[in-house]
């Protein structure tokens, strides 16, 4: 049994219902986050520059919106859900260590990026759940009385 079949299995019987709340909160502030760097690019271009990205600057600035944008939407209605979430990774370590930490952002901007990027590795293990597009299109694996908990 691969290791990929045995996360999926593990999954099937652990997902409590009350996730899928967590999820949509999790796609909510990818998304949010997407919007704001939109709206104020400048900010995240000065982010950007004061890392060791500079060079990656521009693509970076136009990218990074643009991916919370879709992989929060994506996450939220639970429609690939590990491959968003995969996605949004190198982002929030980016976020964590480039930014915040090498920055002296507050103590609260960067507890809030270590909790976005726990929540990302949780659900990349654990995937949409039960009430999610993955399920409902057949990604997930999920079967009816799978002995999903309440």
């Amino acid at each position: 049994m691969g290791f990929l079949h045995q996360m999926n299995e593990w999954s099937n019987k652990h997902h409590p219902k009350w996730l899928v709340a967590i999820r949509v909160v999790l796609g909510l502030c990818l998304f949010i986050k997407g919007f704001e760097f939109i709206q104020n690019q400048a900010a995240l271009r000065d982010l950007i520059m004061m890392t060791s990205l500079k060079d990656q600057a521009n693509w970076l600035e136009t990218i990074i919106p643009w991916i919370h944008l879709l992989g929060g939407s994506l996450i939220i209605v639970g429609l690939l859900t590990r491959l968003s979430v995969l996605v949004q990774i190198p982002i929030l370590i980016g976020a964590v260590f480039l930014v915040n930490a090498r920055l002296g952002a507050t103590s609260s901007d960067l507890l809030f990026s270590i909790i976005i990027l726990l929540l990302l590795i949780f659900f990349l293990i654990e995937g949409g759940g039960p009430l999610s597009l993955d399920n409902y299109f057949g990604f997930s694996g999920y079967k009816k009385g799978s002995g999903i908990s309440e």
